[in-house]
């Protein structure tokens, strides 16, 4: 009888956790016409197209999403019967790791993932950096364990692994009249907005889209962060686009807030964590990356 070859189980996970074919290859530092070869093996092995097209994305098959979680566990057993000394002892633990994390992350999982890490180590505490322009090289350099932001091209050297997904909301009072009638483009147009960014930036995907439609919207406030964004709507008829994440944590936080879908189409932002390959093999660091997936699945 003719063994199956273990590497496909390597493959198929990094297959199911990244969701492409593009994302799976360049986690395993191969090329994606080898990773699509490994997939047609993958899908001869087990009968089952695992992957399948639904637009520009792929999206897993029932038997795939039963498999997952079997296949990430075989994966940790792998490596725990790999490494025998790389195992940490998480109640002694003292460590700070620091984050550089966009605002979406933090809303959502800040408070909730210093919560998870005290149930197995009450010792670890957590730093959130402020984000910069120079990602890669604090990374690099040691400054920081993870760099959690929307997608976006790092160094080769970089392990990149992807958390989840959110899309744009509106944002605005309560008893705003935007809520009187239909929320269209012309009507959330001619309402004045506020911008998020951090480096100062009035214009987005947002204006692009309604530009091509001939309409503009009135940006009267830029700010740096979305918390300062929904502190600064007040009483005023000001509108605040923002993640659906930092929707509903401002949301369970009873700010007198009420949120509509945008009357514009917007590409689904995805959020990752990297890492330098330093720390690809430390075993506390290993812990720490395991923690932040399994709370953002």
């Amino acid at each position: 009888m003719k063994l199956p070859d273990l590497n496909l189980i390597i493959a198929l996970d990094a297959l199911l956790d990244e969701g492409s074919v593009i994302g799976a290859a360049r986690r395993m530092n191969l090329s994606p016409p080898a990773m699509s070869r490994t997939l047609t093996r993958i899908r001869e092995q087990l009968g089952d197209p695992i992957l399948v097209k639904a637009g520009r994305n792929m999206v897993p098959t029932p038997r795939a999403l039963a498999l997952r979680e079997d296949v990430h566990q075989a994966m940790e057993n792998a490596i725990r019967l790999l490494q025998p000394g790389s195992e940490v002892d998480l109640p002694s633990l003292e460590r700070t790791f620091s984050l550089q994390a966009n605002d979406v992350f933090i809303s959502a999982y800040g408070g909730v993932l210093l919560n998870r890490l005290r149930q197995e180590a009450p010792n670890v505490r957590l730093r959130f950096m402020p984000e910069s322009t120079g990602d890669e090289d604090s990374l690099r350099d040691g400054k920081v364990d993870l760099y959690i932001n929307a997608q976006r091209p790092l160094g080769d050297d970089i392990h990149v692994q992807s958390l989840f997904s959110t899309h744009f909301m509106g944002l605005a009072r309560e008893d705003h009249p935007i809520f009187g009638q239909e929320i269209t483009a012309e009507r959330f147009a001619s309402y004045e907005q506020i911008s998020v960014s951090r480096r100062g930036r009035a214009r987005g995907p947002i204006d692009t889209y309604l530009a091509q439609m001939g309409l503009a919207r009135t940006i009267s406030l830029v700010v740096p962060t979305f918390h300062s964004g929904v502190f600064s709507l007040g009483n005023s008829d000001l509108i605040l686009p923002l993640p659906e994440h930092v929707v509903s944590a401002v949301q369970s936080m009873g700010i007198k807030t009420r949120a509509f879908t945008l009357p514009v189409t917007l590409e689904t932002i995805s959020i990752i964590q990297a890492w330098h390959p330093r720390f690809h093999h430390d075993a506390a660091h290993c812990w720490f990356r395991r923690i932040i997936h399994g709370l953002c699945r």
